[in-house]
């Protein structure tokens, strides 16, 4: 079993900066990509970064230039640093990992999300 503990959301003004942490634990071998994506409400679930293995990266259209996405392999843990922040950014972020539990099998698996409130 694989599990996904997000921490770092909250309320925060508009223009301003938060960093999100999701840390995975448990029965891991490796971790193929870990991303992140957010649904405000109403909306349905939308992408906002990805991390591969090998550090590349991409991003939604409405968040490149504003977030980066990061990652510390020995510590299973990927971040995400979201600068000017705008109302609209307001959402659950869910962090999502790509787990290989041994070489022979892959789990995909999610965090529970975190709250973000961007208030204008």
């Amino acid at each position: 079993q694989v599990q996904l503990v997000e921490s770092g959301g909250g309320l925060v003004q508009a223009g301003g900066s938060v960093r999100l942490s999701c840390a995975a634990s448990g029965s891991i071998f490796s971790i193929t990509f870990m991303a992140w994506h957010r649904q405000a409400p109403g909306k349905q679930r939308e992408f906002v970064a990805r991390i591969a293995s090998d550090g590349s990266t991409n991003y939604g259209d409405s968040v490149k230039g504003r977030f980066t996405i990061s990652r510390d392999n020995a510590k299973n843990t990927v971040y995400l640093q979201m600068n000017s922040l705008q109302p609209e950014d307001t959402a659950v972020y869910y962090c999502q990992m790509l787990v290989r539990p041994n070489w022979y099998s892959v789990s995909d698996c999610w965090g529970q999300g975190t709250q973000v409130t961007v208030s204008s």
